[in-house]
């Protein structure tokens, strides 16, 4: 039986043709291609963006950190001047410096430089010529030289604290300048006698930046670089600077004859995050593209720039296009695969071979990237790490610094005290001399009975007068860490002996709101009565010119908490300073009177001991402070000793 074949043009008709003509084979190739190229630049660019999003995290951290940093570095110098313009050898020697020896006034600057490390100190008198300094045995010392040219002077002379920023007149270096104005006798003039000026070198801050991996810069308010981990970049102008600014400039010898030239800074692009993608047209920094962050430092009228490389940016990119190029290759080949199956099984085989081969270069190069970027992610968190423990011991040093003002605050008091305690004491004396006098007279008399009742006298004086001494001896010793139960009541009283004198020769009315049970708070009892006593110290100076003073002490216990108010009838603070009051060295008393520490030590106490210190206004005048804290039960009599503020004598 034979077979009959179907005809070729039915054969033709079922195996339907794979092949395309020529246009279609070409028109398919360019939209792989287009597809390729849209595909590619849009990976780039998410990756770019991702890429740009983490580095400018990075960057905002480094800049805030470092920002810190340099501000902590100058901020912790701000005191020195103010506290060498109060020295009593100081003033001596501006008063008669044509009759008293400099040498030492000389020795002192140097040694609190040295102490300080600072740069340099120096004393100017109201002309702004130098009679000391602590580079007397230089060269180049500043003594005799005038520096009324200077914008610190011309602050500090006026009464204010300056504060400076240049190059050195004589050393040419660059530094941070802290002035102060000093005041001999009448504070209510309108020059001061004279002006003490601290200058802080800034090199070692910027040699913290040139580890980093990032270009940091600060520039002023007239666009000049004045600090910069590379060298290279000091003392140049983000812009170029106008006639009018050089001329400014060279009145001011900010920078002496420096040229300021442009740092030759052009900006590429501006993104919506603040951020700008910047680059150098010359200089050591020119051909790389940077990103660039700014920040700003009101305080000193600054700026600080941070400029990240774009090499990880620009890898990622690459990155990013090379794998999605080879995705979309894949897909695209996968596509052919199928299409071509019965034609190019053989080309196929081939074809994904070496598509297999190229994945696998791929994926090897990829592991690469992520084994080196893990490694990066290790360093940064040590160095993340090693600046953890360092901020640990910053704020341990902090609080053994506060710990230390504390104390000194407390002595600052019992210098205000002396005068109402030697009043005190000379009463009880005076009486004891006459009671003595009068004994011996009765002796001599045969009248022993008498005499005994004087002697009898004596002693009842000289237990007051120990009472007396054994609160100051009370007051002046160091608190401790562990908090108990401390009764209010006695450390009212016990703040309110400190004052008696004070009280009765101002005729100072005391009103008690309180209740009638005795109120326990946890908190430690030195620094609770230090807090007390620093509160109605500062009441009854404020009441010092109102002709009927009256103090109000209240106590509110209002559920777990116990409220305590110091109030007086005095002239109140002003609303523009409400918010201020508790910041370090800020007081609104006359030069000479005060360093404005004890408002801010005490609200730090009341937040050691978990409570808290506010300030306001009465409505009838007057200012109130609040005092805030956790209620106590009292405590058990066979437990702890009764908390009298005599028991601590």
């Amino acid at each position: 039986m034979s077979r009959r074949r179907p005809p070729a043009s039915a054969t033709s008709s079922v195996v339907p043709s794979t092949r395309l003509s020529r246009p279609w084979r070409l028109t398919l190739l360019v939209a792989i291609t287009a597809g390729l190229v849209l595909v590619t630049w849009q990976a780039a660019g998410l990756a770019r963006e991702q890429a740009l999003s983490s580095l400018i995290d990075e960057a905002e951290n480094e800049l805030r950190l470092s920002a810190e940093g340099l501000r902590g570095h100058l901020s912790r110098h701000d005191y020195l001047a103010e506290m060498l313009a109060s020295r009593e050898v100081v003033h001596r020697f501006l008063a008669s410096p044509a009759q008293l020896e400099a040498m030492p006034v000389n020795r002192l600057l140097d040694s609190v430089r040295e102490t300080a490390e600072v740069s340099d100190i120096y004393l100017l008198d109201r002309q702004g010529d130098t009679l000391a300094a602590s580079n007397w045995q230089r060269p180049d010392t500043f003594i005799g030289q005038n520096y009324r040219f200077r914008a610190y002077y011309r602050d500090a002379v006026a009464g204010r604290p300056g504060r400076f920023h240049g190059l050195g007149v004589q050393s040419g270096a660059r530094g941070y300048y802290f002035s102060a104005p000093i005041w001999l006798a009448n504070h209510e003039a309108q020059t001061a006698d004279g002006v003490m000026v601290v200058k802080v070198q800034l090199d070692n801050v910027e040699a913290a930046w040139a580890a980093q991996s990032a270009e940091l810069m600060v520039t002023d308010h007239d666009g000049i670089i004045f600090m910069a981990s590379r060298e290279e970049l000091r003392l140049h102008a983000l812009h170029p600077l106008g006639e009018a600014q050089r001329q400014a400039l060279r009145e001011s010898r900010r920078y002496a004859d420096a040229p300021l030239p442009p740092a030759s800074l052009e900006t590429l692009e501006r993104r919506p995050d603040q951020g700008q993608v910047v680059s150098f047209r010359q200089g050591p920094l020119a051909g790389t593209p940077y990103l660039r962050l700014r920040r700003e430092m009101p305080q000193f009228a600054w700026q600080m720039h941070i400029l990240k490389p774009l090499t990880p940016v620009q890898t990622a990119q690459w990155q990013a296009a090379l794998l999605a190029g080879g995705l979309y290759g894949m897909v695209a080949m996968a596509g052919g695969y199928g299409w071509q199956r019965r034609r190019l099984r053989r080309e196929r085989e081939q074809f994904a071979e070496r598509e297999r081969r190229t994945l696998a270069r791929a994926r090897d190069e990829l592991e690469r990237n992520v084994e080196r970027r893990t490694s990066d992610l290790v360093d940064a968190n040590r160095r993340l790490s090693d600046e953890i423990e360092e901020r640990r011991r910053a704020e341990q040093s902090l609080r053994q610094t506060r710990d230390e003002l504390v104390q000194a605050a407390k002595l600052a008091v019992l210098g205000q005290l002396a005068a109402g305690i030697n009043h005190e004491l000379n009463q009880p004396l005076a009486a004891i001399r006459a009671y003595a006098e009068n004994a011996r007279r009765f002796l001599a008399q045969a009248r022993p009975e008498t005499a005994d009742t004087n002697l009898a006298q004596i002693v009842e004086l000289t237990e007051r007068m120990a009472e007396i001494s054994a609160q100051l001896k009370q007051f002046s010793r160091p608190s401790g860490d562990t908090l108990t139960a401390v009764s209010v009541t006695a450390c009212f009283d016990y703040a309110l002996r400190l004052y008696q004198a004070r009280l009765n020769e101002a005729g100072v009315e005391v009103v008690y709101d309180w209740p009638a049970a005795e109120t326990w708070v946890r908190a430690d009892l030195v620094r609770l009565e230090q807090v007390l006593v620093n509160l109605i110290g500062n009441a009854l100076q404020a009441m010092h010119d109102t002709p009927a003073p009256r103090l109000t002490l209240a106590i509110e216990p209002i559920g777990d908490s116990v409220r305590l108010n110091v109030a007086d009838n005095g002239p109140g603070i002003q609303e523009a300073h409400l918010a201020r009051v508790f910041e370090p060295f800020f007081t609104t008393k006359s030069p000479g009177n005060g360093l404005g520490l004890g408002l801010s030590i005490s609200s730090r106490i009341i937040d050691d001991l978990g409570g808290r210190l506010t300030v306001g206004n009465q409505p009838k005048g007057g200012a109130i402070f609040t005092v805030t804290l956790p209620a106590d039960a009292a405590p058990r009599r066979d437990a702890f000793p009764l908390q009298e503020p005599s028991s601590h004598a």
